[in-house]
Parts: structure tokens; sequence; C-alpha cells
């Protein structure tokens, strides 16, 4: 039996992967689904990096967790990079599914297209609390794009804002990815065009990482609401021994 955290993506919280969660506790593990600070109900929208990263060492301590095997989805990738850097006692494997890999230094908006760094900033002006939301039509063809159109807009309804101090912050870590002495994995789903594929997931992101197991699996970004069951199957296979 194997304990696996799984950390969610930016305008996610940790129910969106209850789904996911289920089938691999059906064969037999512990599994976790936090919800990072900054996407809680009521959470300001003014958190940025560093509170988002202790929120996640805090609950693996709370909890009394070791030998996790940690997931972070998309943002959620930064945020288990400064997780590890903090508690690496704590962790067996780190598996980054379509994530951000950062070294010392670098922010989530130093790994976007331009495009979306001037989108994000336009949106979060606008809306004036920090915060900024995907608008639907990217949602639909960039994230979803494996769903029908009932299903991408019943789970664009559950998204929450998220804090744009929590992209635009460089994370402070002591040791880079590819240089901590853990196991990793990255997990790609191979439609994923959140990111442009000129400009993408894997290799770019996950070569950061120096050693590292590839798990490769058809579906889009947000492959937990459009085939929950395809996506713990791959967790499971990233996250074995």
């Amino acid at each position: 039996m194997s304990t696996y955290v799984l950390v969610h993506g930016a305008w996610h919280t940790g129910a969106e992967l209850e789904s996911v969660a289920a089938p691999i506790r059906a064969a037999g593990h512990r599994v976790y689904t936090p919800t990072i600070k900054g996407n809680r109900p009521g959470d300001a929208k003014t958190t940025g990096l560093k509170e988002a990263i202790q929120s996640i060492v805090d609950y693996l301590a709370e909890n009394d967790l070791k030998e996790v095997v940690l997931l972070g989805h998309s943002y959620g990738g930064m945020v288990i990079t400064g997780v590890a850097d903090l508690a690496p006692e704590r962790i067996r494997r780190l598996v980054y599914w379509n994530a951000f890999v950062p070294n010392n230094g670098e922010s989530l908006n130093d790994m976007v297209p331009p495009q979306y760094v001037g989108l994000f900033d336009a949106i979060a002006a606008e809306r004036g609390d920090g915060s900024v939301v995907l608008p639907f039509p990217i949602w639909r063809e960039a994230f979803i794009n494996d769903a029908d159109l009932e299903l991408a807009k019943r789970a664009y309804d559950i998204l929450n804002p998220h804090p744009l101090k929590t992209f635009t912050d460089k994370i402070a870590l002591k040791t880079n990815p590819a240089e901590m002495q853990l196991a990793k994995s990255y997990l790609n789903c191979t439609e994923d065009v959140a990111l442009p594929h000129s400009y993408p997931w894997h290799p770019r992101l996950s070569e950061k990482l120096g050693l590292f197991r590839l798990v490769q699996v058809r579906g889009s970004h947000e492959l937990c609401f459009s085939d929950p069951v395809r996506l713990a199957t791959a967790i499971m296979e990233a996250g074995r021994d």
C-alpha cells in the first residue's frame, strides 16, 4: 500500500480530484486531496506562492504523512517542488502531471507563453481583487478538449478564481529538481494543449527533473474530469516503485 497526496492545479480545489482518488483507494492505497491555500472557500486572493507551498507542507505534518507519493497537476508542480525542498523526508516520489517544473528563482509566468501572461494580467486588473479566472473559450478548446460541451460547462462552473500572485512570485529553492535526491515521474497527457505543442510540457519542462520516469496517457489537461479512471491508472503507474 502506498500513500498518495494529490495536489490540484490553478482554479481547482482538492474536491475535483476525489473522482481520481476513488479508483486509487479501490486498489488498496491511501489517498489525500488537500486544497492549497488561496483556493479554499473564503481564502483571500492575495495569497502568494510561499504561503501556498507552506499550506501543503503543513498538511503533510498535521496528518503525519510519510513515504508519500506527492503528485502536482499544472500549477501544483510549483507547489510540490517547494514542498519537496522544505520537507524531502516525507516524500518517496514526486509525480508531475502536466505540471510546471521550476528551478530556483523561476515563476510560473516564466514558463508560459507571453500571451497568457498578458491575458492574466488584464483579467486580474479588471477583477481588482488579486484573482484571475480562465475564459471559457480557452477552457473549452485548450484545457478540456477531450470532453463534450455539457461536461466542459459543468466542470467550468466548479472552478474558482485563482490568486495571480502565485503565478508571478518566483520560487526560492535550496535545491533544483534535477539535483533533488528523490524519485521523480512525469505524467504527460498527449492531447494536452493548455500549453501549445510548440511550447510543450514534455520534454521542455520534464527534462528539468534530471532522472525521471515518463508515463504517457491519452487525454487533455483536465483528464480528471473527462476520464478519471484512466488518469488514476496512469498515476499508479507513475507512483509505483
